[in-house]
């Protein structure tokens, strides 16, 4: 009996020896923090009212400002103060992940080249894979982390490979808003962190959202529901719940903080139709993945779009008093067309050209004019233009014609 009494108290001991050993050898897991945390966990629960599907109606987002857009023509479909100046928490990461897009395909940087992450990266909070300094992860891996799982430390270990430090990184991502015209943009840094003067609103997260889902490579990234890295020892969740529920998601980005509540950037496409909608500043989970996907159906009920080519038997086009005699067309490849459902009749083109053209002709000028109608209303026309360079015939042109001409006889 005693013998058994000490067996149990020293396999106890050992049980509990192990048990502690256990816990202090692993990582630290995430926790929510109240500058940056994640509800990736959050039980949603779907609203099963219809959506309104009359255009102009009042769709009842429970949310400081959202804006549905087309990505192809980047006409606005919905909108609810789409120019609010807010707090973008992790959406900023479109903007970063953009700029990352752009050095992958200019070749500055590859997908499977390591980096070894620094101590700043390291020192990111909130939402992270708890990368420790010096550790060396692919930008494949780095991405996953990034895009999956809102990781901040991913985030500023990639920001510093492209341009060195997060600083810099930050100041081409203001100098990337301004060009595409996003006036209620300013970053203070590439995660979403609460900061003063990070700010955005509805329709800048909109117009960078449908640039980035232009790049194909992102989906690679924004579609995946799980993924792990570090050989299984880390799981990453997709922040974004429509990716597994929503029919035709294809990315994009969540993000919520204390000050900037739950905002969601959520592209979708069915049928040729993409669409990006987006919320900020919602009071819960259940607020944005419901906004979003409210605005995601009411696009898809009332809007089609169509990729119209122009067609023609026409090739060349005569001109006077030119080195040659006559002028290649080149048509647009194709013009992007988005329709309300309800109003789609026959869909038919116009092409009318220059007439008495004459030398000199520069390539790219314009020469003629597509123009789509849809019944009797004209709703789209691109130029047709020249293809090539046509000089002015000159006198010592002209006597080379004459003299070939007589020796063909």
């Amino acid at each position: 009996m005693l013998i058994r009494k000490r067996l149990c108290r020293i396999t106890a001991v050992l049980l509990s020896v192990a048990v502690m050993t256990f816990v202090f050898s692993q990582k630290p897991q995430a926790v929510s923090v109240v500058s940056e945390y994640d509800a990736s966990g959050e039980e949603i629960i779907w609203e099963t009212a219809g959506t309104v599907s009359d255009i102009g109606d009042n769709l009842q987002i429970n949310a400081a400002s959202a804006v549905l857009m087309e990505v192809n023509t980047g006409e606005i479909l919905y909108e609810m103060n789409p120019d609010e100046a807010l707090p973008p928490a992790s959406i900023t990461k479109i903007m970063s992940l953009l700029l990352i897009m752009e050095a992958i395909e200019n070749g500055s940087l590859s997908l499977h080249e390591s980096i070894t992450v620094s101590e700043h990266a390291a020192s990111m909070g909130g939402s992270q894979i708890w990368l420790e300094e010096n550790e060396k992860m692919t930008v494949d891996d780095l991405l996953k982390a990034a895009v999956i799982a809102s990781a901040n430390d991913a985030t500023v270990a990639l920001a510093e490979k492209v341009c060195g430090s997060e600083e810099s990184f930050v100041a081409a991502m203001n100098e990337k808003a301004k060009n595409l015209g996003l006036n209620s943009t300013h970053f203070m840094n590439a995660t979403g962190l609460d900061a003063d003067g990070h700010i955005s609103s509805a329709h800048d997260v909109a117009v960078m959202s449908a640039e980035l889902i232009k790049h194909p490579l992102i989906k690679n990234y924004s579609t995946v529901w799980m993924e792990s890295l570090r050989g299984g020892e880390t799981e990453l969740v997709n922040t974004n719940r429509l990716i597994r529920f929503y029919d035709g998601a294809t990315g994009l980005k969540t993000g919520t903080t204390s000050t900037a509540g739950y905002c969601l950037s959520a592209t979708a496409e069915r049928n040729g139709l993409s669409l990006v909608a987006v919320i900020m500043k919602g009071d819960s989970s259940n607020d944005r993945f419901n906004g979003a996907r409210k605005l995601l159906d009411y696009g898809f009920a009332n809007y089609t779009f169509k990729s119209i080519k122009p067609e023609t038997d026409v090739k060349y086009l005569p001109v006077k008093r030119g080195q040659h005699d006559t002028v290649e067309i080149e048509l647009p490849e194709s013009i992007s067309l988005l329709l309300i459902k309800n109003s789609v009749k026959d869909i038919s083109q116009k092409i009318t050209f220059s007439q008495n053209l004459t030398a000199p002709i520069k390539r790219g000028q314009k020469i003629g004019t597509v123009e789509i109608f849809v019944g009797d209303k004209s709703v789209a026309a691109e130029d047709i233009t020249a293809k090539d360079d046509v000089k002015t015939k000159s006198f010592l042109s002209s006597f080379e014609n004459m003299i070939r001409g007589l020796f063909i006889l």
